[in-house]
Parts: structure tokens; sequence; C-alpha cells
């Protein structure tokens, strides 16, 4: 596979962006997971988890170490996540802008349509969650999934040690991605291989959005794959913990649908068997990758394509006594991120943050659109490029009225406005965010300054929360 390459491009790099005259618009493949830790990747430092295609695109790609999701305004984050990603909006501008979306559409608002105005024919199979009917918006669809396969009752509140568990992640009976006779993350690798032979037939670029269900829960995968992970050999995270303190005043509490997965208090023994099934479906989903990268070669279109793999948003699963998503720790709101492409260097890491919603404003940039007056987010090209060395200086974070969140100068506040607390982390020296260093006096001055700049995200934003001084 031509993909395998590594090593280091020259920090000179050619204009990503020049195209023109004899040189064709380039394609866009763009891959996207649920539910996916930034932590998840072998190459990125995980070495419990195998994904090996992963890693090969990780190798021949840029890949941004700290990409964030802002939040979201309900418990299905996913839903906040992918409406910013295709109106390019901000997170409360997206909340506000969701029910008109069908006005956006008919306006050619989308990113899709944007793409197909620009000459790309476009693409779509997979999960999509969001509240528009994606056939309105895309040329080829199939196999619109939604925002989870079924869960059932055996799923939840599980495993009890000393006591069977009944549910198992490759037994058909329980539906969920096994619906339909086939898993759904192998539906998509062959509705990919399709489009893919179609688009070679084409004289147009390509717009494919490819967006995988997995590693949603249900967390189901063949045995073959389960079998990679033997429960003495998964560990529990650093910072696990029985009991998350603030969870109830977070909305983190035990009638959040994600956090009654597991038994409460958690115990080592559930977080051990969560993470497996964790990791087993991711390792299943790579394979999948891995065989939509090799029919992109065999399109012979893969030297002008750039590609793009993230995830919505990241997951607990034990972090924190947490099993969700909806929290503002970087296990939740970070995601791996990479690109690749023509004159994109290889094997690079940018630590500078961004958000994954950006990859909407850098495949516009691709394509030579004007970047539309409601984008908010920014191309990556500038980064990619060397031509700048920061996009934002401080992140936002959000979660319906219970909790913000902004990341800025090595140092990560949140606060539940709930019960008027805040806490405060220095990254750099935790960066599993175990130490709260909120409370010393002498940190009061980073406190003031990080709640300064915030008030200004809340603009920025269209956050209209009210917090303390």
């Amino acid at each position: 596979m031509k993909f395998v390459g590594a090593g280091i491009a020259a920090l000179a790099l050619p204009n990503i962006r020049a195209f023109g005259g004899e040189k064709e618009k380039p394609n866009i493949l763009f891959i996207f997971s649920d539910d996916q830790c930034f932590e998840t990747l072998r190459s990125l430092g995980n070495d419990e988890i195998q994904t090996p295609n992963l890693d090969r695109l990780v190798r021949g790609s840029v890949t941004f170490t700290h990409a964030y999701n802002q939040g979201a305004w309900h418990g299905a984050v996913c839903v906040a996540s992918r409406t910013m990603l295709n109106t390019g909006r901000f997170l409360w501008h997206a909340k506000n802008a969701e029910p008109t979306l069908n006005d956006e559409a008919a306006k050619g608002r989308f990113w899709s349509q944007y793409m197909k105005q620009a000459g790309y024919d476009t693409y779509f199979s997979g999960k999509w969650h969001i509240k528009i009917d994606p056939k309105k918006i895309f040329d080829n669809v199939t196999n619109v999934r939604p925002g989870m396969p079924n869960q059932t009752k055996q799923g939840y509140n599980r495993p009890i040690e000393g006591k069977k568990d009944v549910w198992s992640p490759y037994d058909t009976k329980y539906g969920g991605f096994w619906k339909g006779g086939k898993h759904w993350s192998e539906v998509l690798g062959d509705d990919a291989e399709q489009f893919l032979r179609q688009a070679a037939k084409s004289n147009n670029p390509f717009f494919m959005y490819l967006a995988f269900n997995a590693p949603h829960d249900p967390r189901q995968s063949p045995k073959e794959y389960v079998d990679k992970y033997p429960l003495d050999k998964v560990k529990v995270p650093v910072n696990y913990q029985d009991e998350y303190e603030y969870k109830d005043a977070i909305g983190c509490g035990k009638n959040l649908r994600d956090e009654k997965l597991g038994p409460f208090p958690r115990t080592e023994y559930a977080v051990k068997v969560h993470r497996r099934e964790y990791y087993a479906i991711i390792t299943h989903m790579d394979a999948q990758v891995g065989r939509i990268l090799e029919a992109l070669e065999k399109t012979g279109k893969a030297e002008n394509t750039y590609i793009f793999f993230t995830s919505d948003h990241g997951l607990a699963v034990g972090h924190h006594g947490l099993f969700g998503k909806q929290n503002m720790f970087d296990h939740s709101v970070r995601v791996p991120l990479m690109v690749k492409g023509p004159n994109v260097p290889k094997n690079k890491k940018i630590d500078s943050p961004v958000y994954l919603q950006d990859i909407m404003a850098t495949s516009l940039d691709l394509a030579g659109v004007e970047m539309p007056a409601q984008v908010q987010f920014k191309s990556l090209l500038p980064l990619i490029e060397g031509k700048s060395k920061q996009s934002y200086d401080a992140i936002y974070g959000g979660y319906v009225k219970l909790q913000r969140m902004i990341t800025m100068d090595g140092y990560k506040m949140i606060y539940y406005p709930k019960i008027d607390k805040t806490l405060l982390y220095d990254l750099r020296n935790d960066p599993m965010e175990m130490k709260n260093i909120a409370d010393d006096p002498a940190n009061a001055g980073i406190i003031k300054k990080l709640k300064k700049r915030f008030k200004q995200l809340q603009k920025e934003t269209g956050d209209t929360l009210s917090i303390s001084n």
C-alpha cells in the first residue's frame, strides 16, 4: 500500500491550495468515527490497542494532537458536534440554527452543498444524526444510520463481578450493529468501496463523507476482535475513580443513559470489560478503514486526494468514574485528527489546539471555495503549511447549562454553575487531570485571566449562560 510511508517533510512547504489551470481540484475523503477518544491509537501512545491501519494513516499524515469538540446542548453530544461540522457554526449558534436547517439547505449552506457548488460529486453513508435528510444535500446516499444502534436492557448496568454477564458483544441476537445481518462497520466499508468505484468513473472531483457508528455502544464486534484483548491485559485508567464526586451536579449521574452502561459505584472489573469491548470495536473499525484506503488506491485518484480522519467527540469509559462523553475532561472532548494528502508532511505532529470542525473549513479551502460568512471554524492549512503556529489562543467547552470549560496557556478551567464550583488543572504537569489546583491562592491570578478570556469566548460562541466572577 502506498500510504505506509513515514518520515518528516521539509518545513518549507509548497502552497497546498495552489491548483487551477492544468491541476485538478483535489478529492476529499472524510472518515468519521463516533465516540472515539484521542488516546485510542497505538501510534499515538496507547500500547494496549491494535490500530494498524489508522497507525499507517498517522505515519503518512499530519496529526493534530489537540483537536477538540466544543460541547453540546443535550446529552446526544454527537448531534451538536455534527451540526457544527456541517454548518460551520460555533456551538450555540449551531443550536440556534438547528430549527431552520431545511431553510439552510434551501440556501445551499451545508458543507456538502458548498462542495457541490464547487464542482464536486458528493457521497454519504453511515451515521448522520442531524435534523435534516442527507438526501436533500448529497448526490449519492445509502444506508443512513441513526444516532446509535439499538441497545438492549441487558447491555446496561454491567458487568457485575461474580455474576454471569448475559450480554455479549458478539452475540447477534442482541441486534444493534448486527441488525440487518452484517455488522454496520462492514456495511460502511462495502458502501465506501462501491462509492469509490463509482467515483473512479467520473471526471469530477469527489467529496465523500463516510461516518461509522463505531465505537459507540453497543460496543459489538466479532469474537476474534474481542479475543485480541484478554481481560488480564487490559488496564484501568490511572485517573480511575469509583465515583465522580460532582456527577449529579453536572448531569452525569444515574439518570444519564451513557452512565447507566456500567454499575454504580464503578468497579475496576467493569471498567476493564467495557474498555476491552471498546478497544475491540475500534480494532474492527480499523480493519474497515484499511479497506477504504485500499479501495482509494485502486481508483488511481489517491495521489490527488486529501484524507481526513476524526471523531465527533471522545468517551470516558472509566476515566474519572465516568462512562460517557458529557463532561469537559480531555478524554471526552479531545479526538484524533489526521490529514493526509498532496504536499502534506508525513508523520508530523502539531500540538497547537484546533477544533475537529475545522475540517469543514479546510476542505472548502482546498476546493477553492470562498469562506462563507457564517463559517466560524478555521482552515487547518496555515498550520499544515507552516504559515501559522496558532489558530486559537483558547479552546471553549460547554455542556447544556451544567458545565463550562476553557483551555488556555497550558491550563484548563472547568466550571460547574449549579454548585458554583471551579476546577483548575495544570495540563503540562497533570495531563490526566487528577489534581485540582483551583483552591490554591497562588492560582487566583490564573483563574481570573481564564475567566476573563472565557467570557469573551462566550460571546463568540453565542453562550448566554451567566457565570460568577
